[in-house]
């Protein structure tokens, strides 16, 4: 075994020219195997390894920051083209304005996302230096470019090296104490440590020490899991509402009313519910100017019932000028309205265009067929739930950014509440790692999350990660629950990613001070 390990790493080592690009290229698209749906998260390690010996290739040859950041494109290449393949289907919900697009958006989208592997790769490359060092620089490098990546231009954390552990809730546990972040950094190190083993004289102390250090987390998890009971909040009884409209049917004017009877109809089935959950933008009319669905919101929620759902909101301003928001309503007994909340975290191209009116000339508009770009709110907030604790909304993908799902200037919630609409990231891959990451911030945050989803996967999960209720993919029907209680703050929600920039500045100090020495 030894000897075929070292034939592998001698003929990465050994690539070069287009091979080079062509085998970095392959590697990204292994390690995103790793994640959802798939999760095979040998691969993702592997993926990691081969990186490192492709790398020390490139430390061989003439300009080798050049090479490694071209390597480390590759990587960043074939990663997101494979996990992240779903972007092209909401080009097709609209194929006739949007389908022309996807050759360019097949390239851009995962090439200018790759940059930022191909920065990590060449930051690491300046430093280079061979044995153990190399592995913790790059691991440093990688991490810090993920957190890049999840903040630079409005940010894309999606599919952050820590997904890879989405079929081990025990290690996943471990992000209740440095998020998503830092154990996307363990992550990485545990990967590139493997490529020690790929050598004519294999290193074997630094991946049994990583390896020893996931094993640690997954016991460390699994008791955290077998010691902390589910508990739920007295009083509280959920239904999420998941009427499967495919985005091309939602506003087609001769389905409006089938679409809206559906909701209804979802909603007043059998069982007691006094808190029911509509996905994003799930009423197919703009709720303002509509009385007649106003009226029948009333009479849903007359019996002390509370109606949460997702519409876009206009706002007059005193000039005339229209705005529009994509918003999440709160409707008392009575259908009285107790508050709203507006999207703070926009998609780019998705929901609002950059350079609008440059865009526009060159024939480019926003996905979601509605008029001009919305407008962002001023969240994260708190927001009161009357029968229910109080709530922190959060509207599709603003559930994706660790430590921005809270007001941290605002009471402390009791749980997270996601609506969304996943028939935008197509039928497979897509709505399963927004779940994942959905989840991942449950745990983080130490607080249940409730989450109403139009085509699935609507689920309710506890503070811990575990799921309670789920309605699976492409599936209409209504979800009943109880809600389960918030956990104490944990160390991610009182510290957000302080323990995460510790250890990238020891995983960076320590090998550069070796180096000096």
């Amino acid at each position: 075994m030894t000897a075929v390990l070292a034939r592998i790493g001698d003929y990465l080592r050994a690539l070069s020219g287009w091979r080079l690009l062509l085998a970095s290229i392959l590697a990204g698209a292994f390690y995103a195997l790793g994640f959802a749906p798939l999760e095979i998260f040998p691969a993702m390690l592997l993926g990691l390894a081969a990186l490192v010996l492709l790398l020390d290739g490139a430390a061989a040859r003439p300009r080798p920051i050049r090479w490694a950041a071209a390597i480390g494109w590759g990587f960043g290449f074939g990663q997101f083209v494979t996990g992240m393949h779903w972007i092209f289907y909401p080009f097709l919900v609209d194929p006739i304005a949007h389908a022309w697009l996807i050759p360019f958006v097949a390239t851009l989208f995962p090439g200018g996302l790759a940059l930022f592997t191909a920065l990590a790769s060449a930051a690491a490359m300046y430093v280079w230096r061979d044995g153990w060092p190399r592995i913790l620089i790059l691991a440093a490098c990688y991490a810090a470019c993920e957190w890049l990546r999840g903040h630079v231009l409005t940010g894309l954390p999606w599919n952050l090296p820590a997904y890879g552990w989405g079929a081990s809730l025990a290690i996943l546990e471990s992000t209740a104490l440095y998020g998503a972040y830092g154990l996307s950094l363990l992550t990485v190190l545990f990967g590139f440590s493997l490529a020690e083993l790929f050598g004519r004289r294999p290193r074997l102390s630094l991946p049994f020490a990583a390896a020893a250090l996931f094993a640690a987390l997954w016991i460390g998890g699994t008791i955290r899991l077998a010691t902390t009971p589910q508990t739920f909040v007295a009083g509280v009884q959920l239904r999420l509402v998941q009427p499967d409209i495919p985005q091309d049917e939602k506003y087609v004017r001769r389905l409006v009313r089938r679409n809206w009877q559906r909701l209804i109809a979802l909603s007043t089935g059998p069982g007691s519910p006094n808190v029911i959950v509509w996905p994003e933008a799930a009423p197919p009319v703009l709720l303002q100017r509509s009385p007649e669905a106003l009226e029948q919101i009333a009479a849903l929620t007359d019996s002390h019932r509370t109606l949460i759902t997702g519409n876009q909101r206009e706002e007059i301003a005193s000039n005339g000028d229209r705005r529009f928001f994509n918003s999440l309503y709160v409707f008392a007994s009575g259908g009285v309205l107790a508050g709203t909340y507006d999207k703070f975290h926009l998609v780019p191209f998705g929901e609002y265009l950059p350079a609008e009116s440059l865009f526009i000339r060159l024939g480019i508009t926003k996905l979601v067929g509605f008029p001009g770009s919305f407008s962002s709110g001023d969240g994260p907030h708190t927001m009161q739930i009357p029968g229910a604790p109080p709530a922190s909304p959060l509207i599709c993908y603003e559930i994706l950014f660790p430590s921005a799902v809270v007001a941290g200037s605002e009471p402390r919630p009791g749980w997270l509440l996601n609506i969304t609409d996943d028939s935008w990231f197509g039928p497979w891959a897509g709505p399963r790692q927004h779940l994942l990451a959905a989840r991942v911030r449950a745990i983080e945050e130490g607080l249940p999350l409730v989450r109403a989803a139009n085509t699935g996967i609507s689920a309710v999960i506890d503070s811990q990660g575990r799921t309670v209720a789920e309605l699976g993919l492409n599936r209409m029907g209504s979800l009943d629950s109880r809600l389960p209680a918030a956990l104490p703050a944990t160390p991610y929600a009182r510290f957000g990613d302080l323990l995460f920039f510790v250890l990238l500045v020891l995983g960076a100090a320590l090998p550069l001070a070796h180096s000096r020495k």
